[in-house]
């Protein structure tokens, strides 16, 4: 569904992304792991459109979206949840629902406010609180909700467990995992137990380039890896 291939990214003189590679298939979740710096989220903004690569390729489905511009990426359907969340702090959840609604896709079922109301009951009472009213977790889970009702093809969640408390990550997971089986999710995290119980594969990224790759059962026995990348 998405294929990096060999991207290489800088920011002004710094070079960050060195030669990055990874793909996302359908029915999966994939992880990006790493420590803070990595390059976990810049390679989410260049895959996106934020920081397009200076060389190398992205390819959504089967066509090159390289240089194209984020709304273009949104419109085809990749739905991003960013680290900060963006959350409009003055726009009730509603309307932070509807700003970003988007038709249903053709052999996908829709998402609409009825069905985000259901999978996130917790919305239900919060549907006419504005987004600076709301805590933390009640911020991620409408971010992620936000993102749903562009009916994407794919979701790109950038740290979603970060700053929330262990009750909300155990709630966020099962709805992550639940996700999978109609939108594959390409998810980068510190939490490395959070991430590798919930994902299929895994990535682990340092100093700007993929050092590990493979699957989480792999990724979880493999102490050498975790101790030298991941300091767990």
């Amino acid at each position: 569904m998405i294929e990096v291939i060999d991207i290489h990214v800088y920011y002004g003189d710094s070079y960050i992304l060195q030669g990055v590679s990874l793909h996302v298939k359908e029915g999966e979740i994939a992880c990006l792991l790493g420590r803070n710096g990595a390059g976990k989220t810049t390679t989410m903004k260049s895959i996106m459109g934020y920081n397009p690569p200076a060389r190398g390729s992205i390819r959504f489905d089967g066509q090159d979206v390289t240089e194209q511009p984020v709304y273009e990426k949104v419109r085809r359907g990749m739905g991003y949840v960013p680290e900060d969340r963006r959350i409009f702090p003055n726009l009730t959840v509603v309307e932070n629902l509807e700003v970003a609604r988007l038709p249903g896709r053709s052999g996908q079922t829709a998402w609409n406010k009825e069905r985000i109301f259901s999978t996130f009951p917790i919305l239900v009472k919060l549907r006419d609180h504005k987004g600076a009213e709301l805590s933390g977790g009640e911020q991620q889970i409408l971010a992620l909700a936000r993102a749903l009702m562009g009916n994407p093809r794919i979701l790109l969640l950038d740290e979603p467990c970060e700053g929330l408390a262990p009750i909300i990550v155990e709630n966020l997971g099962e709805i992550i995992t639940s996700l999978k089986a109609e939108v594959p999710i390409l998810m980068t995290e510190q939490n490395a137990h959070f991430a590798l119980n919930i994902s299929d594969r895994g990535y682990v990224i340092d100093k700007g380039r993929v050092r590990y790759e493979g699957t989480a059962a792999d990724l979880v026995k493999n102490k050498e890896v975790q101790q030298r990348y991941l300091a767990v």
